[in-house]
This record gives structure tokens, sequence and C-alpha cells, in this order.
């Protein structure tokens, strides 16, 4: 989470291929099948904006839609790739989160019995960069890649609303409490590290993959605190995805399913349950450099919250997703360069905050070799 994450896609567009000769179709594919895969083998690894997603808190290590279209094509090229990225994400929550979220922080002690009607904001702004080695060896007869991404950015989250309940006093005395809270934290700091390992395999219009990832507790995170760009936590997710991609009529359709295992919060002993999460992106490439098309994702936590520092019960994280996307692919130099822009406008949502999140991705790889071209036989008499 990831992240890419994200989200996102990678392509390089040759789809008035009926015009075309049978050369330039070659090199088009080449080309396209290059920009796609080396963009989307960096962009599924993410799980920082820890204000807006879900599971402790309303805070999941797996931010949904770092998978997209032409997510399971392999690259054309070995080596390395550089991919950054622009992340901005606005969502809100009600009271379910807003209550977990003052007994993460420990606003709400053990003695406290309320009903809380308050709202949680959030809106944070990151910059991410992966590197992607993509090794020229295979391995179980499919395209190995290996990554590693690093986050920098800002967290600004508030909560605000009114708690009316009882309190428990040391002689065992039930008193009547209320209280009004409002709460504005920031922060401008690093976020976790995020590795990550993918397999991909090609049979014609067919691509597959698998991948693993996981979390790397090391960015700015206070238990106590309401934003954080860390998730307090190691976490290990994996999965594997399918791509359609016919490069005659330039459809294609990808869906990528993942399910993460969350570790004990050591700061709350609190412990996540296993969550599911299922990323999708349908396309059609309209030119050599132009593509468009839909992507969406769907979240849904399986497993129960457990931990000694669980107060608030099984509190399983829910939502869906879909928005627009545009890629466009250009040459840089001897490499070769991708943009894509996306959006998500999120519903459903379930003991998680939701609103809208837009990523800007810039992804830089090598360029596929150029085939040499066949010298014509001459024939002498």
């Amino acid at each position: 989470m990831y992240s890419e994450v994200t989200h996102l896609t990678r392509h390089d567009m040759t789809v008035s291929i009926a015009l075309a000769g049978r050369s330039e179709r070659s090199k088009s594919a080449r080309r396209r099948r290059l920009g796609v895969a080396a963009f989307v083998s960096t962009s599924a690894i993410i799980g920082f904006s820890h204000c807006a997603l879900a599971d402790e808190g309303g805070v999941s290590f797996w931010i949904p839609g770092f998978f997209g279209s032409l997510a399971a094509v392999p690259s054309q090229a070995p080596g390395w790739s550089v991919t950054s990225m622009y992340y901005h994400t606005s969502v809100s929550a009600g009271a379910d989160v807003a209550r977990a979220r003052e007994i993460t922080i420990g606003r709400i002690p053990a003695n406290l019995n309320v009903n809380v009607n308050a709202s949680v904001r959030a809106n944070v702004d990151l910059g991410l960069v992966v590197g992607t080695y993509t090794f020229a060896t295979p391995v179980l007869g499919a395209q190995a890649s290996a990554s590693l991404m690093g986050v920098y950015g800002s967290n600004s989250t508030s909560l605000a609303g009114s708690l009316v309940g009882t309190v428990t006093g040391p002689g065992g005395g039930v008193l009547p409490f209320s209280r009004s809270d409002s709460i504005d934290s920031s922060l401008i700091a690093f976020g976790d590290l995020l590795p990550m390992f993918q397999l991909k395999w090609n049979a014609g219009v067919h691509n597959y993959m698998t991948y693993i990832t996981g979390d790397i507790p090391v960015g700015a995170y206070q238990s106590d605190r309401l934003a954080n760009l860390g998730l307090g936590h190691w976490a290990i997710d994996a999965g594997g995805g399918y791509t359609y991609f016919d490069q005659k009529t330039g459809h294609e359709f990808t869906g990528v399913l993942g399910f993460t295992y969350n570790f004990v919060n050591p700061a709350t002993q609190y412990q996540s349950g296993v969550d599911m999460h299922f990323d999708w992106g349908a396309s059609q490439f309209l030119t050599k450099q132009w593509q468009v098309g839909l992507v969406g994702y769907l979240y849904q936590e399986l497993g129960c919250d457990s931990g000694s520092g669980d107060r608030v019960g099984c509190f399983r994280s829910r939502v869906l997703s879909v928005g627009p996307q545009v890629g466009y692919i250009f040459p840089v130099g001897d490499m070769q360069g991708y943009l894509n822009l996306k959006a998500y406008g999120e519903f459903a949502n379930e003991n998680r905050p939701a609103g809208w999140n837009v990523w800007l991705t810039f992804n830089l790889s090598p360029a596929a070799a150029t085939p040499p071209t066949p010298s014509r036989r001459i024939f002498t008499k």
C-alpha cells in the first residue's frame, strides 16, 4: 500500500493498429506493454494516510485503489524504474469512527460509558516515491520485480462533537457525565516504508500476477495523536490478479484481490481483523498516447478486531468506490514517461471515513528495445 499506489495504470497505446503494418504493430505493442507494466509494478504499495481508512479507529494498512488497469501485464524491459505520486484525500465520518478515535487516543477512559455525537474530518496530501527493479531472469516462468516505497506529506484531522453518559467513581458510584470536544491535529512528516515483490505471467491476451507486501512501521505515529502518517504496527498483505488486454482492439479489464493480516499494535494492544480488498480498472486505448477508462474498489474487513485494547467490539469496516481515469504516454530521451490521473468517489461506508481521493502519477522507465529491421535478401543470377 499500497501504493501504488495507485491506482493506477501504465500504458503506451497503439490502437490505430488496423491501419498500421505488422512491424509498426509489433513496436507499438512493445511500447504499450512497457509503459503500462512498468508503472503498475510500482503502484500498489501504500498504507499510511492513516486518517482516512479502516479497522483500529477507522485506519487500515491497505489504501484501496492501489492496483488499477493492466496491473498484471509484465514489463517489456528489465532494470530500474521510478514512480512518483501526488495523493490527496478528503474524508469524513460520523459517531462510530469518532468514538473509536477518541478511545484510541485516550480521550474516553475505561470507566466512562458514553454516547458520542461527533464527526471526524481529514485532509491528507502526500508525496510518494517508489523505486522498482525488474529482473531479467524469470522466476517460476514469470517476470519478477522488487519495489520499495517511501512517503512524505501532511495530515490534518479534526474531531468535533459531544459526549453524554455516566462515569463510575472509585467507590463504584455512577455519576452523570457530559462534555464537548473539539480536537484539531496536524503534522508534516515521513510515513512508513513499504516493500513489495511481484511475479507476472503473460499468455496472449491473458495476464496473471501475484504479489506480497507489508508495512514497516517507521513513520510518524503516536497512539494519543489524532493525525498520524504511520500505522503503528506491522502488517503483511498478499494476493493475485488478472488482466485481459487485447492490443488489437485496445480493450482492457483488470481485477486484483488481496488480503491483509494485521499484527498487534504494541502501543494500544489492539489488533485489527483480516481485511479483503478488490481493486479493478477498465480502459480503452484511443491512440498511441491516450487511454481513458474507469477504476473502482471494494474494501471489506472480514475478521473482527480483537486484543486487550479493543473497547469498540468487532468494528468491521467497509467501503466501495468508483471513478474516472486518464493516462498519457510520451518519450523522455531514451526513457519512457507515463502520466496518470484518476479520482475515486466513495460510498456505502461502514465503520470507516468516506469521501473522495485523487492520484496524479508520473512513471519513468526504460523503453523497450526496438527490434532490428530485417535486411532484404539480394538475389543474383
